[in-house]
């Protein structure tokens, strides 16, 4: 039974990225149409065809390798200012026209060769229907479209799951008993079963029971603030405590005396000291929020993804050296779709959790990549959404400040001068990937 939760798992969740993939070309392509683009290929993965069928002038299809996908929108690439056109006889004997370059040198050729590519797919009526020509804030809508989608997505995730079950990484802890501590247990022995040894805890002998809302202590009133009572404890040391509690329908008043235990300092310092000690532990559930909760917890992300992405290289290098054995892998550190499908079944398979549970952490982990596609996807780098998306908005700066001091219109930004670039970038990301491919299967991350 574990290996078939395992499975679904992991199936649920390659399917969801793959619907992901999908709306994400969509959007892309929608917008293109709509703007008088023309899109010959519309398909999902990358690799050998697996299945295609052709509606009108578009493609559509499904590819071997579930990385990705991909739509062809017609004319991304003007032809060079000193290209010239000559018709050529092809292996069928049929007469076509291509562009001939006068470029020479490395990092030109590929750049001929481009645009080259590129307008075998144009036809003289295309002329008025090429990417290109299209304003610069039309350029940008489309540009923009895909990683809008799956933002969208991980919005509409997240808004759900906030809503309803709350945000597992925002738990609201309040002064509610749900479990007394029987006895005191070394820290460093936390976790174990009470000895015969081991002392009464100060909760259990004042008679906290579960269910129990701590309304006071020592005479100052906690209110739902956590935080406060903890701080009172802690520094009660082994003094009196005078503990008004409500149970049920009436409030009742329990004294003890806090004992003195070495503690962690803080929730972000583990350097013990000694405090005061109650021993119960706290009501914590996630924090329940609507629109603007969610709006205001992506804004968050959002800062997050940032850093993360700028430091991205050096995390990857972490994971390198976590493959061949020189440092651990750092579980908070990037994973790929491979570690993800990892994570999606040992949280379908895991016999602690409930299914509701599960549910809800399928739906975090899936909105999660979501959004850092998205994210990845707006960096303004060809190959990149964003590079396109960079590359459009300097065009509508150049042309408006051409326009405003009357100089001539400079024209079309030229993307194409930037390949050499973009094939560096790429070929970056793909070692990146493939690093962290390794990484999830050689050393991955596991469900904690």
């Amino acid at each position: 039974m574990t290996v078939l939760y395992y499975t679904l798992g992991v199936v649920i969740f390659v399917v969801a990225i793959l619907v992901s993939i999908a709306l994400h070309e969509l959007g892309h392509m929608v917008w293109a149409k709509k703007f008088g683009g023309k899109v010959t290929q519309y398909f999902v993965g990358f690799g050998n065809t697996i299945w295609s069928k052709k509606v009108g002038e578009t493609e559509y299809g499904i590819k071997a390798i579930p990385l990705g996908g991909f739509v062809k929108i017609v004319g991304m690439l003007p032809p060079e200012k000193d290209a010239v056109r000559e018709t050529i006889v092809d292996e069928d004997g049929n007469e076509v026209e291509r562009l001939r370059q006068s470029n020479t040198g490395m990092f030109t050729q590929l750049i001929s060769d481009a645009r080259a590519a590129e307008w075998e797919l144009v036809k003289a009526e295309d002329s008025d229907r090429l990417f290109y020509k299209m304003s610069w804030w039309k350029k940008v809508i489309v540009m923009a479209a895909g990683p809008a989608v799956n933002i969208a997505i991980a919005f509409v995730i997240f808004g759900g799951v906030f809503a309803t079950y709350g945000n597992l990484g925002d738990m609201r802890t309040t002064p509610e008993v749900t479990a007394v501590q029987p006895c005191v247990v070394p820290y460093k022995d936390s976790g174990r079963e009470c000895t015969p040894e081991d002392p009464e805890s100060p909760a259990a002998d004042a008679g906290l029971l579960k269910g129990d809302r701590i309304l006071s202590f020592n005479g100052t009133e906690i209110g739902d603030d956590w935080s406060k009572l903890s701080t009172l404890i802690r520094d009660n040391g082994d003094n009196r405590a005078v503990i008004v509690v409500q149970r049920g329908d009436e409030q009742k008043t329990l004294t003890t005396n806090t004992v003195v235990d070495p503690r962690p300092t803080s929730q972000t310092d583990d350097t013990l000291t000694a405090v005061g000690f109650l021993g119960f532990v706290p009501n914590a559930a996630p924090t329940t929020g609507g629109l603007v909760y969610t709006v205001d917890t992506m804004g968050t992300m959002t800062v997050d993804t940032v850093e993360a992405l700028a430091h991205l290289p050096s995390k990857v290098w972490g994971v390198g050296k976590a493959i061949v054995g020189v440092e651990k892998r750092d579980p908070e550190g990037p994973m790929s779709l491979v570690g993800g499908g990892r994570i999606a079944g040992e949280t379908a398979a895991h016999e602690a959790f409930p299914v509701k549970e599960k549910l809800v952490m399928l739906l975090m982990l899936i909105a999660g990549f979501n959004f850092f596609i998205g994210m990845f996807n707006f960096v303004p780098l060809l190959p990149l959404d964003g590079g396109h998306i960079a590359g459009a908005l300097y065009e509508g700066v150049r042309r408006g400040f051409a326009k405003v001091f009357r100089r001539p219109d400079p024209g079309y930004v030229d993307v194409a001068k930037l390949l050499p670039i973009a094939y560096v970038v790429a070929g970056a990301f793909l070692l990146m990937s493939l690093v962290l491919i390794v990484g999830d299967v050689v050393v991955p991350i596991h469900l904690a």
